[in-house]
């Protein structure tokens, strides 16, 4: 069954807030949501393998270790996931990005692929899917199809904020899928919304309404 992490550190809850906060403009949640998901990047990065290498420091030989060169694939959800792609980017600079893009159809309800676009090796690596929200978790739930669908075997899910709701979709839908969380509030509304939440993610990323 997927495991759920939330993370409780200062520096990321203290970011949240200020994220949250309706009086933040524009270019402050923009830098914001960089610095949480780097953050954020740390913490899911933590079972990364390592392997031994030899060194010579100014003193002397010794061996230490080196990441073990796995392949990391980064899927920013479209289009509010853009905005934790470059925060990641800062700790794993040699991941590739993907896009997944998706809408619903109005009448059946159903998701349509818009665009998908992958690395080409996608068997060979551990994919990790962003978007800032999680709330019902269609979108999240039929991005990872998308990733499995083209041969995807390693998927990790990252939000910054997420509902009850949407965390046990997701795990019904995809229980090998380890979901990492910033904050787990407390439910959607009768709109879909995160409460508390912080509004609509991509329309503060990018100024539009």
């Amino acid at each position: 069954m997927a495991k759920v992490y939330v993370f409780d550190h200062p520096l990321i809850q203290h970011k949240l807030t200020y994220i949250r906060d309706i009086n933040t403009g524009t270019k402050e949640f923009r830098e914001l949501v960089d610095e949480v998901a780097t953050l954020m990047a740390f913490e899911i990065t933590r079972d990364m393998p390592l392997e031994d290498i030899e060194i010579e420091t100014p003193v002397c030989k010794t061996k230490s270790k080196v990441l073990s060169g796995k392949k990391i694939g980064l899927v920013p959800i479209l289009r509010a996931g853009i905005g934790m792609v470059d925060g990641v980017l800062k700790l794993m600079p040699a991941a590739k990005v993907g896009h997944v893009g998706l809408y619903r159809d109005p009448e059946t309800l159903k998701p349509v692929e818009y665009y998908v676009k992958l690395p080409t090796d996608v068997e060979e690596r551990d994919f990790i899917v962003v978007d800032p929200m999680l709330a019902t978790g269609g979108s999240a739930i039929d991005a990872i199809h998308a990733l499995k669908k083209r041969g995807a075997k390693h998927i990790k899910f990252m939000c910054l904020i997420a509902a009850p709701e949407g965390v046990e979709a997701v795990k019904a839908e995809h229980p090998d899928v380890d979901i990492y969380i910033a904050a787990m509030d407390e439910k959607l509304n009768d709109h879909g919304y995160i409460v508390p939440g912080l509004g609509d993610a991509g329309d503060r990323l990018f100024g539009t309404k």
